[in-house]
């Protein structure tokens, strides 16, 4: 057991004010987000635009780590220094997305489960030799009138919970994603009761294969009315419903809770993770792992032009600034002007 190392990189990504900058999309989703500004999803464009996040002046100041996807992993800067080593040079500690994305779970009305446990010890044994301190490893449920079903829920605990154990029984901190998905019109009580019942089978199940608590870190989504109901959820709602289960199901033990955004809007995640830290004194850290609600305006900044890298660059600072804030309950809305 890596009981010395996972420590370390534990003490290095949990910080208060700072979280995790997702840049782990893969193939198939950067080039949506690269089609969205009229730009190609070649190698060359995907190599630049990491560039262009990772390279972002004063990064480091409010984001201790970046989740990167295998090709990203292998990418390099223009001057030829390795995206991983880059990273570490400037106190960012690297993670990889270890899953291999979402295929149909038989025996249910169409829900996914993820793959991937297949080879995956010797591929992170691969990936940890270039320098991956941390993985990720997302499942997803999903909510209607007839989901999630029992078979959803404890299969994709399972598979968390396996990762989980391999991940650290070759020295990796894992990052544990059990997403409740955002689509669909329910309300926040029926995510309440859906996300209690994938919390309690996520920790049994890690229980049973033995996961060390204290390794590990827990990306979840918060619990919130889905994006096609009438009533939006405000953020004093969104932080006492996530909070109260939580308590209920989440150890102590857990150091960190990093969210993810999940389809929030880059100033509703960060409102959101604010009200979640003013509420009240909890026993996690309570911070972000945010992809698009960090990226979106990086993104749209720099359209794909050389002449507007610095203002992207100055576009995704301003998010994890204000993420950071929010990540110790200091945000207020007067500091997106």
């Amino acid at each position: 057991m890596y009981t010395e190392e996972l420590a370390a990189t534990l003490a290095a990504i949990v910080t208060p004010g700072k979280g995790i900058l997702a840049a782990d999309e893969s193939t198939n989703t950067i080039a949506k987000r690269l089609n969205s500004i009229n730009v190609e999803s070649t190698e060359e464009n995907r190599q630049k635009y990491r560039e262009l996040l990772f390279t972002t002046p004063n990064l480091n100041d409010y984001v201790n780590g970046v989740i990167l996807f295998e090709e990203t992993l292998n990418q390099s800067t223009k001057e030829g220094v390795p995206f991983a080593k880059y990273l570490m040079d400037q106190g960012i500690v690297p993670g990889i997305k270890v899953d291999k994305g979402l295929v149909e779970l038989s025996g249910t009305d169409g829900e996914k489960v993820t793959e991937g446990l297949d080879g995956l010890k010797g591929r992170l044994e691969g990936y940890k030799a270039q320098g991956a301190k941390f993985a990720k490893w997302r499942n997803v449920i999903s909510i209607s009138d007839m989901n999630p079903s029992l078979t959803a829920v404890k299969a994709g605990a399972e598979n968390l919970a396996r990762y989980a154990s391999i991940c650290q029984s070759v020295g990796i901190v894992p990052i544990v994603e059990p997403e409740i998905l955002i689509d669909g019109p329910h309300s926040i009580d029926h995510c309440a009761e859906v996300s209690e019942i994938v919390f309690h089978e996520l920790f049994h199940a890690l229980f049973v294969h033995q996961v060390v608590l204290e390794s590990i870190i827990l990306k979840p989504s918060m619990v919130i009315a889905g994006s096609d109901n009438s009533e939006p959820s405000p953020a004093d709602q969104v932080a006492e419903y996530t909070l109260n289960i939580f308590r209920n199901n989440v150890p102590a033990s857990v150091p960190s809770i990093n969210f993810l955004s999940g389809g929030q809007t880059p100033e509703q995640a960060t409102e959101n993770l604010n009200a979640i830290n003013a509420y009240d004194i909890q026993p996690w850290n309570l911070s972000f792992s945010y992809g698009r609600a960090l990226q979106e305006p990086c993104l749209q900044a720099w359209a794909g032009k050389d002449e507007n890298v610095k203002a992207a660059q100055e576009a995704l600072l301003k998010r994890a600034r204000l993420n950071s804030a929010a990540s110790v309950g200091e945000y207020k809305v007067e500091m997106e002007n």
